[in-house]
Formats: C-alpha cells, sequence, structure tokens
C-alpha cells in the first residue's frame, strides 16, 4: 500500500500545503501530521479527497491512532469533520437516529449537533450535560503517574461495540478543552497487546467471543453486583456476540478486541461458552485480559488543544476518557464514526448475533 508515512519524515510539499509527520512522543504508535503555512484544512480535506494525501493508509501505518492538531476550521464549519470522516468509509452514522444519552436507543436529539447530525456532542454542557467520569480511587499511581492501566483505571472500551457491525473508525475533534492535565482521552493499543501474550494463552483465546452490551442496559459489572434489574431489550438492543481477537481487513494483524466492565455483558457473558458472571473464570480472564492490555507500554495519553482531531481505528485500539473538574470547566468534543469494512467476521453472520 502507499501512503504518507512511507515517505521519510520531516517537511513534504502537497498542492501548496506544507506538512511534517513524526511520532507521538511517550507511545509506541500513533502520529502527529502537522500542516504549515497553507495548510487550511479547506485545502488538507480538499488535497485527501483527490488521494494525493492518503490519510487512510497513514492511519494504517501509525498503527491506528492519528493526530491532526490545528484543524481550528472545524469549529466553524463542522461539514468539513464529515468530509474528512468520509474518507475512511462510506457511512457516516447519523446521530439523530441513533442512540445516545444512557445508552438507551431511544431517537433523543440532545447529544446531536443541531446543523450536522453526523456529529455527536460529548459535553458537560446543554443540551447534553454529560458527566465526566470519576476520579480513580487513588487518583495517581504509587509513582505518582496519571493511571492507565485496568483495573486502577476504569472505562476502557471500543465506540459502540454492542452494535451488531461495530464502526470501523472515529474522529474526534476538541472544540473546547478542558485545562491541560485534566479530559484527557487514553487510548491503547490492542495489536501490541496481542502480539505479547503468551503462545498458550493466544491459543486458547483465538476462538473466544465477548459478549457485548449496552452501557445503561443493567448488564455491567457494576450493575450486577449492585442488584440491579437489567432492562427489557428490544432485538435490535440485545448484547451482540464478537470475537475478542479481530483480524484487520486491511492491515491483516491481530489485536485484542474487548472492553472493560462497563460495556461487556456481566449477566450472560463477559465470554460466550464460559460460566456467566461476576465471578469464575470468564471474569477473572477479562481481568487477566484488560490488565495485560492497558499497560503504560502500550498506552498514548492524549492531552487535548483546540483544534485536536484524532482519528483512531476501532478495529484495534480501546481508549478511556479521564476526569475534569466540570464544575468549573465546559469540555466540547465532537465525534464521527464511519463504518463499511469491519471485517468478513462481522459481515457473514457468524460472530453476531
Amino acid at each position: 500500500m502507499s501512503s504518507i508515512l512511507k515517505c521519510s519524515t520531516g517537511k513534504r510539499v502537497l498542492d501548496k500545503c506544507v506538512f511534517s509527520l513524526s511520532p507521538l512522543c511517550g507511545a509506541a504508535f500513533g502520529a502527529s501530521l502537522h500542516f504549515e503555512q497553507n495548510g487550511t484544512t479547506q485545502v488538507i480535506a480538499a488535497a485527501a479527497e483527490a488521494q494525493s494525501l492518503d490519510l487512510p493508509n497513514a492511519l494504517y501505518d501509525a498503527g491506528g491512532l492519528l493526530v491532526i492538531p490545528d484543524m481550528l476550521d472545524i469549529a466553524s464549519e463542522p461539514e468539513l469533520l464529515v468530509r474528512l470522516s468520509r474518507l475512511f468509509g462510506p457511512k457516516v452514522d447519523n446521530y439523530s437516529h441513533m442512540t445516545t444519552r444512557e445508552g438507551t436507543m431511544s431517537k433523543s436529539k440532545r447529544n446531536c449537533h443541531v446543523d450536522v447530525p453526523e456529529i455527536l456532542l460529548v459535553s458537560n454542557v446543554p443540551p447534553c450535560n454529560r458527566r465526566p467520569p470519576q476520579l480513580p480511587n487513588p487518583p495517581l499511581t504509587a509513582e505518582g503517574n496519571l493511571p492507565t492501566q485496568f483495573p486502577h483505571r476504569r472505562g476502557w472500551h471500543t465506540d459502540q461495540s454492542f452494535r451488531k457491525i461495530p464502526p470501523d473508525v472515529s474522529l474526534f475533534y476538541a472544540v473546547r478543552e478542558a485545562p491541560r492535565g485534566q479530559g484527557q482521552t487514553l487510548f491503547a493499543d490492542g495489536s501490541a497487546a496481542y502480539n505479547s501474550l503468551p503462545s498458550s494463552l493466544k491459543e486458547s483465546i483465538n476462538n473466544l467471543h465477548g459478549i457485548h452490551a449496552m452501557p445503561g442496559a443493567g448488564r455491567s459489572e457494576r450493575a450486577v453486583k449492585s442488584g440491579e434489574k437489567p432492562l427489557f431489550l428490544d432485538a435490535h438492543q440485545l448484547p451482540k456476540h464478537h470475537p475478542i481477537v479481530r483480524l484487520h481487513p486491511v492491515t491483516g494483524k491481530r489485536a485484542l478486541y474487548l472492553c472493560d466492565t462497563g460495556q461487556m455483558d456481566w449477566v450472560d457473558g463477559p465470554f460466550f461458552g464460559m460460566k456467566p458472571g461476576v465471578k469464575g473464570d470468564a471474569a477473572r480472564l477479562l481481568y487477566q485480559l484488560m490488565c495485560h492490555y492497558t499497560q503504560p507500554k502500550y498506552t498514548y495519553t492524549h492531552n487535548w488543544k483546540r483544534g485536536d482531531l484524532i482519528i483512531y481505528d476501532n478495529r484495534s485500539l480501546a481508549h478511556s476518557a479521564t476526569w475534569y473538574d466540570a464544575s468549573k470547566h465546559e469540555r466540547v468534543m465532537w465525534r464521527t464514526t464511519v463504518s463499511g469494512n469491519p471485517g468478513s467476521a462481522f459481515t457473514d453472520g457468524e460472530c453476531s448475533s
């Protein structure tokens, strides 16, 4: 495949737009794409649409994580985010027809951009009023670092894994960020985590399926432990079975594909064919895999700046949000999700239910 990342790093000129590439600081995966001078978002989008700037293959070569700072024009022209999203697949989700608040499947528009329905609002300001995650307990590791590793860090997931065919790629954009050190997004590399597993563990999980459930359906570990009664679900809302080792349809790499305790089904799962519930071998295996997956050596922490755009591959990465002081700060983020190439396991009916 051809890709801008296969060019040597350093400055390059593309359609009168100067850009440079660099690895992400503090991470073993991912890349940062910087544009200078005439690198307006309109120019970037036009170059990408003309395929002279190959953003999809850049994403794959970067291990599924691409950071593009200073995309400030998107805030005033949100359609640009949708144009960029369409580069990564044939379907960009319309959130006016979908899920959003508290994980329900109602047609609420409170989390949908008022003018561009393909944009999901992730914000603590009205009409969203979405609360940030709680601080970990304790808030720092013993070394004084930001926790990334499960179970100290909770909330690791891949976007909408509870759908029959989950989205491939997400684009996440900072309209208004929390102060540095708050409201970060953490990413974990499922391919590197899988490759480093012992051979015996790989063999035992290669044909195992996880059961993914909507948040808020009363099927999380917390809900089961507290005795919460699971909600009645319509047919399209039922938990879905997906392979926990996922073969990427473009790169051919294998990656772990699972979430932590909030988006797996602890009533009938978390793994199909194993004893369900919060105790037993299945629960211990999920904890073992997520603890391994989210070790600091497999993670990247992004401190947001206004205008940052992050493109991430849900087929090979997991991510998690961190706390911010919502009583003092407003945080406004936009997200799109793109589908169209999930891989044969998600299209031949073998693994989804």
